[in-house]
């Protein structure tokens, strides 16, 4: 089959290959109806995944959840990948991973590591993990990785409770050996938009985040990478949802569906194809789902006309539903679509009160 010439070839693959997960954070980016252990795809399956994606040109897969961890082949994984020749990060809270478990992984082709970090403080790592000791078993687990000299990305999740500790976070981050940290602020969406009273940062937090991520950068340049993803309620124009739909990435998860992004699950109205049905070739390049937002034919007028529409290429289709009951409006980020913004409305006080957190279950 020839691909449709003006469909890029996708180049990574995020495979969630399970929900469980022995953390239970308040933001956590599974969906609120997680997948059970039952409807998993096999070994065999993902192996035949793995394939399937490096034969339409993807170079790098990230093995997620939950915490992959949780599932017993996870070396045998990890092998089928590296067998495709796909470059395997494994992204893993470090729980429920020992010494011997992290030389297998590394003898059976991991590239790299990104660890989970909830919080630099022990009391803050317990209150969003609701697991005790959670930070010291991730420090622990993060040496390890040092030692054996496995890349590792810190993927430091910020938000109400923990962002005025950021600089303290960054140095942690440098002290463990990190190549890369990812400041990656709660996008509220499923279990985070349930707990985005307790969560959501205040507008002084905001801007001393800006200024203390900026004086990082330039204190790190050289030695450790330093990505940041912005509050979106706080942003003047929308981010590139997962670098435009359909045009880098997609998402598999655990029993098979694949998505566009990992919230896609939300867009009711898209018949979501599964990897036990149709070929991955055909689901990026034929299947509706896919189809549905790339380029820029979807797009309401005023976004056709705007300079940035190949920038953001129309920002988050789960957020416009989610806040103004339509998929193909503009981003409700964008300041220029909507000056008066809902997600700029009401945005939470020091003052208000805050709501017990809600926490995603265990599997």
């Amino acid at each position: 089959m020839t691909p449709t010439p003006h469909i890029p070839a996708p180049q990574v693959l995020l495979a969630e290959v399970t929900h469980r997960c022995p953390l239970q954070c308040p933001y956590c980016s599974n969906p609120t109806e997680l997948i059970r252990k039952e409807s998993e795809i096999s070994t065999e399956a993902w192996a035949r995944i793995f394939q399937e994606a490096a034969d339409i040109g993807v170079l790098q897969v990230s093995i997620s959840g939950g915490e992959p961890a949780a599932r017993r082949d996870l070396i045998a994984l990890v092998d089928a990948a590296r067998k495709a020749d796909l470059y395997v990060n494994l992204i893993t809270s470090g729980i429920g991973l020992t010494e011997r478990k992290l030389d297998e992984l590394q003898e059976a082709g991991c590239d790299h590591i990104q660890l989970s970090l909830q919080d630099v403080d022990a009391d803050g790592a317990e209150i969003i993990s609701n697991l005790k000791g959670s930070l010291e078993r991730k420090l622990a687990f993060a040496r390890w990785v040092g030692a054996r000299d496995i890349p590792l990305t810190i993927n430091a999740v910020m938000h109400r409770l923990n962002l005025d500790r950021l600089p303290e976070t960054i140095q942690l981050a440098a002290d463990l050996g990190a190549r890369r940290i990812e400041i990656a602020n709660v996008q509220y969406h499923g279990w985070a938009e349930a707990n985005k009273q307790v969560l959501m940062p205040t507008l002084e937090q905001v801007r001393r985040t800006n200024a203390e991520v900026q004086a990082a950068r330039a204190q790190y340049d050289g030695t450790m990478l330093i990505d940041y993803v912005p509050v979106d309620y706080f942003a003047e124009f929308p981010k590139a949802c997962m670098n435009g739909w359909g045009r880098v990435a997609l998402v598999i998860a655990p029993d098979g569906t694949v998505l566009p992004c990992h919230n896609a699950s939300t867009l009711t109205h898209l018949r979501l194809p599964s990897i036990h049905d149709t070929s991955l070739r055909d689901i990026w390049y034929e299947s509706d789902a896919f189809n549905a937002y790339r380029g820029d034919l979807w797009m309401p007028e005023i976004c056709q006309d705007c300079d940035r529409k190949f920038v953001d290429f129309g920002g988050c289709r789960c957020q416009a539903l989610a806040i103004l009951g339509d998929a193909s409006q503009a981003d409700p980020v964008c300041s220029k679509a909507h000056p008066d913004s809902p997600m700029r409305v009401g945005l939470i006080a020091t003052s208000e009160p805050i709501n017990p957190i809600i926490y995603r279950p265990n599997s």
